[in-house]
């Protein structure tokens, strides 16, 4: 009998195994939302459909992507188990909604003015795509959101006296605001909005200082599952948290967390944070000392090196799945555009429309240049450049010129280049970015001209590479030495 009932587990136990590996399966390339939109001149552009993977970082993740056909029409595909943040992206233009499983939505997108980019940095003042929603019931998420946030805006708008947060806001305005919501605003069905509007009140009422941190954790933290996948949760637990480690505790000052994140001392500082009352949970106090972590690399009293150092091992050794993410997350962002980190692949046309690829040059320093051929202060640079650069190579023949033409027309460097009485002067490598928006982003161009200096092992030089105008190119590290002899040794020795 005994034998029996094993050999019943067994079975069972592989049945079991055997269907989820079906189900497994059958999930591969299942889709449970869809977008279909139609872009008024967006036609042969690239639409990228893109979510957070988490929001402490914020790294991103391509849930799928399509080239706007010639009818002006797309259509994107995604699978999500709950609802989510996504965001549709063109070039440098985007615009965030949210998204439920088993919805289908359409989407327009107005007329856009494409050269926006080429007129201001839209990295400090944004441009928005102009989306809308088309055929939408009345209860859609996006539509109860959008109304929940005008009548909020607009209660601001009306008592801003009593509810400037630059003053002291008064408590009895925001309470009066709080009722308002509710009677406006009744709990219904999708538990998700629900959540959304308690968030948001709870992250303006910490805002205005009307709840302590400890009250506001009591009321959200204690007790409760960590939401990952809910935007708006992981927003206020970030705003409760932001601060409550990396500048020191009661219990704990600063210095001492300084001296064992400098000395990698992961553990100590994980069991000093649970000192906290607020932080006696394992998983909301591992999350919060990520969080610490982050902003202690950008605080000059702690070694950055220490700290990615306890980021990885916290990955390596944490029991959440979230927290091994986030941690991978965290080391990618604090390598990137570092000095000594490997340069991203890049491959672009020349002005023969040839493909270079700057991995060909390995074994060179290259002085790389992002430009635009249509902005003055890019144009003032490539004259600095023309003019140290013949020299430049003759001495060293382990140097290389590369600049980058990111105007959108291939047409302007090629003007430049060809049809320019001066384009002779400018006699090295130039190349155009071909659309490549996602390059920019990964070599951190936000604004023109940028210079990246690589070495001859394909690594950044610097973290920020200067400006031929700053005198980098008259005394550059691929300079050869030539070290006087020391006269206090030896004749025999200098032979």
């Amino acid at each position: 009998m005994l034998n029996n009932a094993k050999a019943g587990a067994a079975f069972r136990g592989l049945l079991w195994m055997v269907l989820m590996v079906a189900m497994a399966a059958q999930s591969i390339g299942q889709t449970n939302v869809v977008i279909n939109g139609m872009a008024v001149n967006g036609q042969g552009k690239r639409i990228e459909l893109y979510a957070y993977d988490d929001m402490l970082t914020r790294a991103e993740n391509l849930l799928d992507a399509t080239v706007i056909d010639s009818t002006r029409e797309f259509r994107l595909e995604t699978y999500i188990n709950y609802p989510r943040l996504v965001f549709l992206q063109i070039e440098n233009y985007s615009q965030s909604f949210y998204v439920e499983p088993g919805h289908t939505y359409e989407v327009y997108i107005a007329r856009f003015d494409w050269d926006v980019d080429e007129q201001r940095n839209i990295f400090l003042s944004p441009e928005a795509l102009p989306l809308e929603f088309v055929n939408v019931d009345h209860d859609e998420l996006n539509l109860q959101i959008m109304r929940f946030d005008a009548a909020v805006d607009s209660f601001i708008s009306n008592h801003r006296v009593f509810l400037d947060w630059k003053y002291r806001p008064q408590k009895r305005y925001f309470d009066t605001l709080v009722q308002t919501m509710q009677v406006q605003f009744p709990d219904g069905n999708n538990e998700f909005f629900n959540r959304y509007k308690r968030y948001t009140l709870a992250g303006m009422k910490y805002a205005m200082k009307f709840a302590t941190r400890k009250q506001m954790a009591a009321h959200f933290i204690d007790g409760q599952p960590v939401r990952y996948h809910d935007e708006n949760y992981m927003r206020l637990f970030f705003d409760i948290y932001a601060n409550s480690i990396s500048k020191g505790m009661a219990r704990v000052p600063k210095h001492r967390l300084v001296a064992w994140v400098n000395a990698t001392d992961e553990r100590r500082m994980i069991d000093s944070v649970g000192l906290n009352p607020l932080m006696r949970n394992e998983q909301v106090r591992e999350l919060a000392v990520l969080q610490a972590l982050k902003e202690a690399y950008h605080d000059k009293d702690y070694d950055p090196q220490k700290v990615f150092m306890m980021v990885n091992t916290i990955g390596a050794n944490s029991k959440f799945a979230e927290h091994r993410q986030i941690a991978d997350h965290m080391k990618k962002q604090m390598r990137a555009l570092k000095k000594g980190t490997e340069v991203p692949p890049m491959e672009l046309p020349d002005i023969d429309h040839q493909l270079v690829n700057l991995q060909e040059m390995r074994g060179k320093w290259i002085y790389l240049s992002f430009v635009r051929v249509g902005d003055p202060n890019s144009l003032r640079e490539i004259e600095t450049i023309a003019h140290f650069h013949d020299s430049i190579c003759a001495r060293n023949k382990n140097v290389e010129f590369v600049s980058v033409a990111c105007d959108r027309e291939f047409q302007k460097m090629h003007h430049l280049l060809r049809n320019n009485r001066r384009g002779h002067r400018y006699n090295w490598t130039w190349l155009h970015f071909d659309g490549n928006y996602r390059l920019l982003e990964h070599f951190g161009v936000v604004s023109f001209p940028t210079f990246i200096l690589i070495n001859p092992e394909g690594n950044f030089h610097y973290s920020v590479t200067p400006s031929p105008a700053t005198g980098i190119l008259m005394n550059g590290p691929w300079e050869i030495k030539n070290e006087p002899a020391d006269v206090s040794r030896p004749f025999f020795e200098h032979q």
